[in-house]
């Protein structure tokens, strides 16, 4: 059987044509991210609740919305400690059985399966943590991989997109429920400080900073494209 060399060469062609999400992350597929703690030590204190949310892309306006949020308990690690500060603060009580709470191990394999799924389908190659105050964050799920022998996570190791300094420089607000406000969001503080809801209202926010952005001109993927053309025709030369 023969094959036609230009259909060969448009399957390869097909294959390096990048979808409109994995080129405005530089192939990075953002996923929003919240913990939940028993303390600020990820090497030693436990992790308490866990959130991710994927994000959609509408290639007609290149606007991105909020896609799927996956949501666990966590059952403290063996050994770890339980700041009471901590504890008052989220208001979580981990010996209470009614949290249905989950091991480490489960709820990052459970998030790591969805994510991957998500990114395939975006065509992105790795995902990137979007957090508020996002090295908090990234510290823990890291911590719990390795605490969990995970040979792979998704994630970029210390890349993120902290959408705590991203409010700063849009709305001028650095607090999350303030970033919100300032973007014409709802915030109800007496939901905050549950991994579920931070996690979508941090979903929100940095949707609406990128949208703006993207709306404001700041984003002029056609002409990304043709420097980048000439970059490679200058390199060529």
């Amino acid at each position: 059987m023969s094959i036609n060399p230009d259909t060969k060469n448009k399957s390869s062609a097909d294959k390096n044509i990048k979808s409109a999400f994995a080129q405005r992350f530089r192939g990075y597929f953002p996923v929003v991210i919240d913990v939940e703690t028993a303390g600020f030590n990820s090497q030693t204190d436990a992790l308490l609740e866990i959130a991710a949310t994927t994000l959609s892309l509408d290639e007609s306006t290149g606007q991105f919305s909020l896609d799927e949020t996956i949501h666990f308990n966590v059952e403290p690690f063996e050994g770890a400690n339980l700041e009471q500060a901590a504890l008052e603060f989220t208001g979580i009580d981990p010996t209470n059985p009614l949290r249905g709470a989950v091991d480490e191990n489960k709820a990052l394999t459970e998030i790591f399966k969805l994510i991957r799924k998500k990114m395939k389908i975006a065509g992105c190659q790795r995902a990137v943590m979007v957090a508020h105050n996002s090295a908090f964050d990234l510290g823990f799920v890291n911590a719990a991989v390795e605490r969990c022998l995970i040979k792979r996570s998704p994630f970029h190791p210390f890349v993120s997109f902290d959408t705590t300094t991203l409010s700063g420089l849009a709305l001028g607000q650095t607090v999350l429920a303030k970033a919100c406000l300032a973007a014409g969001l709802d915030f109800n503080n007496s939901e905050a400080h549950s991994a579920l809801y931070d996690t979508e209202k941090t979903a929100e926010l940095f949707c609406f900073i990128v949208n703006k952005w993207q709306k404001m001109g700041g984003w002029p993927l056609a002409i990304a494209d043709e420097e980048q053309q000439d970059s490679d025709t200058t390199t060529c030369d």
